[in-house]
């Protein structure tokens, strides 16, 4: 079939690329009535001016029909990209380095990852703290490369709630840590779309005194005195090469691994409104609903689930405590969360579950009556089956000589045979 498709989208172009009998036909006429003009200015005329237009509009028809068949061979893309990715490329030549973030699991278990880090001898613990006011747990890991490769350091941020954070590292060394951080999972996410949610993003170094960044005086600006050692402009990251701007670089990438969370559970999100779309098509068609009831219970329950982790577990409807007394991080968070439309795109996932929500109650309603009908069938089949057995006791008894009757005489019980 799709050799049947590539030969008619060659013999279309051929078509196209072919003039036909009759628009040669045209051309020499055309040609012939320029020819036996009386003088040069009936060459202006309407009707000589066709032929150049023709010219010009047949060979446009080519790149057209060859954009058609690359669209019709090309796949179709299945999801939106929400920001336009920069020229990753051109940025590193223009000395720019790459951040790079993923969100691999469920949870990661650091208090086992930094010591399996210690023994490796790589990687160097720089900070493990905490991001909650009551300081139970800490639940972020933030380490450093021990042997140096370049002039800039590599560092690394392991968020408790299954996601990495690289700065400055390489593709072999960003996959060597994700294979070495699987045994450390609890519910890992499938590689394809781990790597189908990732962000990358580039940052650079600034010096800590005066900043000139595209023509604008950074430090003297009255919006960047308190915040000149980081900021965040036209989607790349500036920060200082200080040894305690981690800060900084902490809330950068707490943003990133904020919106690569929320990418997956769009990605769940999209898997789930896939699998009950057949629910709505039998609604619609007035069939049997292709669903049991506990099916649809465990269905409700992912439902209810993403909706608890979007909602409550995460910090997507409101800036984390951390940033209750940092006014400078809590800027910078806010501002790469806008660039990343994360408060948006939660309100659209909240939408789309509340329609999800209404279609499951339905189907529930659905299959809940279905249940009462059929147990309500069954009590009266019971009740008619036991009517049949006492039809034919008693007509057994009508029907047999011998049967024996009991009358009450004078207080006492006598038997009287028929």
């Amino acid at each position: 079939m799709n050799f049947a498709r590539l030969r008619f989208e060659h013999m279309l172009l051929k078509g196209l690329r072919a003039p036909s009998k009759q628009t040669q036909w045209w051309g020499q006429r055309r040609r012939w009535m320029a020819s036996t003009a009386p003088s040069p200015a009936a060459t202006e005329s309407p009707a000589s001016s066709a032929t150049p237009a023709v010219k010009k509009t047949l060979p446009r028809v080519k790149p057209l029909a060859e954009e058609r068949l690359e669209t019709v061979l090309s796949p179709i893309r299945t999801r939106i990209i929400r920001k336009k990715r920069l020229a990753i490329d051109e940025l590193s030549a223009l000395g720019f380095l790459n951040t790079r973030g993923y969100t691999t699991a469920e949870e990661y278990n650091l208090e086992d990852l930094q010591i399996a880090l210690r023994q490796q001898n790589l990687y160097e613990t720089k900070r493990f703290f905490s991001t909650d006011n009551q300081d139970v747990e800490q639940n972020v890991l933030y380490v450093s490369a021990k042997y140096p490769t370049g002039q800039q350091p590599r560092e690394i941020f392991f968020f408790r709630e299954g996601s990495v954070v690289f700065w400055n590292c390489s593709d072999i060394e960003t996959n060597n840590v994700l294979s070495f951080l699987r045994s450390f999972e609890r519910e890992s996410y499938v590689s394809a779309l781990v790597h189908g949610e990732s962000e990358v993003m580039p940052y650079t170094y600034i010096p800590s005194t005066a900043v000139d960044v595209e023509g604008d005086l950074v430090a003297e600006s009255s919006d960047f005195n308190v915040t000149s050692r980081a900021f965040f402009q036209n989607g790349k990251f500036f920060v200082t090469a200080d040894t305690d701007s981690f800060l900084y670089k902490y809330t950068f990438s707490n943003a990133i691994a904020q919106s690569i969370k929320l990418g997956i559970w769009e990605a769940t999100l999209d898997r789930y409104i896939g699998s009950i779309e057949h629910l709505t098509e039998d609604l619609k068609r007035g069939r049997r609903l292709k669903i049991s009831r506990a099916a649809m219970l465990r269905k409700t329950g992912e439902l209810f689930a993403l909706r608890h982790v979007i909602n409550l577990s995460s910090d997507l409807l409101d800036a984390p405590d951390f940033y209750w007394d940092r006014e400078e991080l809590e800027a910078l968070y806010l501002q790469v969360c806008s660039y990343f439309s994360i408060t948006r795109r939660t309100k659209v996932m909240n939408e789309k579950i509340n329609h999800c929500v209404e279609l499951a109650e339905l189907v529930s309603h659905n299959l809940n009556d279905a249940h009462h009908i059929r147990l309500e069938w069954m009590i009266i089949i019971l009740i008619m089956v036991e009517v049949g057995f006492e039809v034919l006791h008693f007509a057994k008894d009508r029907g047999d000589p011998h049967a024996l009757e009991v009358l009450p005489l004078s207080g006492q019980a006598t038997l009287k045979q028929k």
